[in-house]
């Protein structure tokens, strides 16, 4: 998809100048971003960069002072996670938010789950649990051995692909994926990767929040950097490199400062009476 087709489509969310205050804190000041259906935009920045606000925000968490926000060309504010998650907005937090020592299935279905009988005799429709659980894991390329295992038992990236696969099938348009990455090793973190990029192709919108520029110039097509709550940058993929990126996010112009500044210093040449060395 060309850079024009996307700039006539109407983004699933846009923020425009978005800021955020808490108290004489201002934790977001001027962000703008676009999120389109099929692609997937970073967001990247360290720790106090803003961007956890910026999820509470675009989550439901909480609301923005000044701004807008647009949900399909559609102005609005959300006042829950549970308005953002009807309006197609799904959220993957570092915790996960699963219960360890229930199984696969169970936390595929947390706070859905379907029922059958009626009545008193109503109870939880077990076996559509497991047979859907287990489809749409593998609708996303994802085989896990055993569906009735706890979820706990599952490695950090099995878990993170399970919460994905999760929101695809309950029909998010939106999927925000906060540090999917954060805490694993590099196979793992290639592996939630790739049902990132899965999620993508399914025609959902993915907002990537990291501090990998690495791991975002892999999978990403647009880039916002975010520091100390404003925007240091924002970038289509064709319009920047990795080693750019990684300058821009690593503090360029600072960074080379500070590299400066704890170069060893030269040594003086002593010299003889006859000033030769």
């Amino acid at each position: 998809m060309t850079t024009t087709d996307t700039a006539t489509r109407t983004p699933l969310i846009e923020l425009r100048e978005v800021s955020k205050s808490y108290g004489n804190v201002k934790a977001l000041q001027g962000v703008s971003l676009e999120v389109h259906a099929g692609e997937i935009t970073c967001v990247l920045g360290d720790n106090g960069a803003g961007k956890s606000t910026l999820i509470k925000i675009v989550a439901g968490l909480h609301q923005h002072d000044a701004g807008s926000l647009t949900i399909e060309g559609e102005e609005a504010r959300l006042g829950s996670p549970r308005e953002a998650l009807d309006r197609g907005i799904a959220t993957v937090y570092q915790d996960l938010a699963v219960v360890p020592l229930m199984p696969v299935w169970r936390n595929f279905f947390l706070g859905s789950e379907p029922r059958k009988g009626r009545g008193p005799f109503k109870r939880l429709d077990v076996e559509t649990m497991r047979r859907t659980t287990r489809a749409a894991l593998l609708r996303m390329g994802i085989d896990l051995r055993d569906v009735d295992q706890p979820i706990g038992t599952l490695s950090g990236g099995e878990r993170q692909c399970v919460a994905i696969a999760r929101a695809v099938h309950f029909g998010a348009k939106v999927l925000i994926l906060d540090e999917p990455t954060a805490a694993l090793g590099v196979k793992q973190s290639g592996v939630v990767l790739k049902y990132v990029a899965a999620a993508r192709d399914a025609g959902l919108g993915v907002v990537l929040i990291t501090h990998n520029p690495h791991h975002a110039h892999l999978v990403g097509d647009r880039f916002v950097l975010l520091k100390r709550g404003t925007m240091a940058g924002s970038h289509l993929k064709s319009e920047i490199a990795l080693d750019e990126l990684t300058r821009q996010m690593a503090g360029g112009s600072e960074l080379e400062q500070l590299s400066h500044e704890l170069a060893r210093p030269t040594e003086p040449v002593e010299k003889d009476a006859a000033g030769e060395v």
